[in-house]
């Protein structure tokens, strides 16, 4: 049965507020009581020695996460995008050396490349996994390409056996930007050592935290030993490591605390229940949208899992006849406004196609006169508007993406939210004929804005 839509004047589907997520509890509050307690706060010592990688808590946190996925090696770093940028150069990245990156990621994706002198080079999405493109990829390598930087986004995994065959033919090296996707499987892989080294976001919005922080995991000797190198000073150990090629290894202090360390620990222990939760409620939403003819709804390949970072739905215009956004704001209005992101119900876009910033149209990243674009003089880098056109349609027309797939929602919250889209879709047709603003550019609420600022 019809009943009128809240935009249009009537009840909504729900005025109680969705729950917040609460990631802390008694276990990290004794943790980070316990390391207070012991006054040691950094077991690092920028010099080679005991000390070198770390204290007691860094190296009980970095072998539980390698041990529970097969990784050989886990550095623990102060953020994921000094993660990047030590994966970057552990890698041997050189000036001019390009890498092909995703256009619609978090921007430190891309501008890692920058700290070593590398230009980024973007390739296409594919619209099943929102990864990057492998026909796309193979079609921007040229001489000068010396990497691929996976991202993982959403939290499901991209199309590794292509480009991992891609990488090998063109013997390239992978980086996976698995800042999303924790404990995530590939065919039955655990992503992050699929390619040459990876890793991921210990950020506050991550599935575990703690306030910031990242690891990255790899199983080759060689790249771990550079990256423990950069991380922590790397210039005042290269004599004790017996280093023949000390290129990239002048360090910087990209150190993880005991202090996170020990509330990582007690977060790591939660991951899996975090993940199992999320897979319940993806499941659930999945089912209630599945059959919505122009909401098209991510599938699982068999042997693939998805974190649920965020629940992406990529929505069809032509199919209901209004803009997206008209559509969003139709949705968002049946339910409580949100006053925190991970309480926004719904919202569009997600980033700007990174190409599309100032620093690549401009192509002025280090110092003022171009550098590191100006290195391969012969070539003229091409960042302009439809070089990667399914990314600029996800961008502007189709992508939906809702948070509320976590823990602490349970099904009838769920279902509050299911129950809201599909209120807009039977009464599609009063919100088309309505005088509402059809106009994409319409502002929903700040808390909406806040994704973008927060991925």
């Amino acid at each position: 049965m019809k009943s009128k839509l809240a935009i249009l004047g009537g009840n909504s589907i729900r005025t109680k507020d969705f729950p917040n997520r609460k990631s802390m509890g008694e276990e990290e509050i004794e943790a980070a009581t316990r390391v207070l307690k012991s006054d040691v706060l950094s077991g690092f010592i920028g010099a080679a020695g005991k000390y070198f990688n770390g204290g007691k808590e860094v190296i009980e946190f970095e072998t539980l996460w390698a041990d529970s996925y097969n990784f050989k090696h886990a550095i623990s770093v102060n953020s994921w995008t000094s993660g990047l940028q030590v994966a970057v150069g552990a890698i041997g990245l050189e000036p001019g050396d390009e890498v092909i990156c995703s256009p619609y990621s978090m921007s430190a994706s891309a501008t890692v490349a920058f700290m070593y002198g590398g230009i980024p080079v973007f390739a296409d999405l594919e619209t099943d996994t929102y990864g990057l493109d492998p026909k796309s990829v193979e079609n921007r390598i040229t001489p000068r390409t010396k990497a691929i930087i996976v991202v993982h986004i959403f939290g499901y995994p991209s199309n590794m056996d292509s480009i991992m065959k891609i990488a090998k033919k063109h013997n390239l090296k992978v980086i996976e930007d698995a800042a999303q996707a924790p404990g995530v499987y590939y065919k039955g892989k655990p992503i992050g050592t699929i390619g040459d080294i990876g890793g991921f976001s210990l950020n506050f919005h991550k599935h575990i935290h703690t306030g910031e922080g990242g690891l990255l995991v790899t199983n080759s000797d060689k790249i771990a030993l550079r990256c423990q190198l950069i991380r922590n000073h790397g210039e005042n150990a290269i004599e004790a490591y017996q280093l023949k090629d000390i290129s990239n290894t002048i360090g910087g202090n990209y150190r993880y605390t005991e202090l996170q360390a020990a509330i990582a620990i007690e977060q790591f222990k939660k991951l899996q229940a975090i993940l199992d939760h999320r897979k319940v409620v993806g499941a659930f939403l999945s089912s209630r949208l599945r059959e919505i003819e122009g909401l098209n709804i991510q599938k699982i390949e068999k042997g693939c899992t998805h974190s649920y970072y965020m629940y992406p739905i990529r929505y069809d215009k032509n199919i209901f006849g209004v803009s997206r956004n008209l559509f969003l704001r139709a949705v968002s209005a049946e339910l409580p406004k949100p006053k925190y992101w991970d309480t926004t119900p719904i919202t569009e876009g997600y980033v700007k196609p990174l190409y599309l910033n100032p620093i690549y149209q401009n192509q002025i990243a280090i110092g003022k006169k171009g550098f590191p674009f100006n290195l391969n003089k012969q070539v003229k880098y091409d960042y302009s508007k439809g070089i990667c056109p399914v990314t600029e349609k996800l961008y502007e027309e189709e992508l939906l993406l809702s948070p509320l797939v976590r823990e602490g929602m349970k099904k009838e919250d769920i279902k509050d939210f299911a129950d809201a889209i599909e209120k807009v879709v039977e009464n599609i047709s009063d919100l088309r004929d309505s005088n509402l603003s059809n106009d994409p550019s319409q502002d929903v609420y700040d808390a909406i804005k806040a994704i973008d600022e927060n991925v």
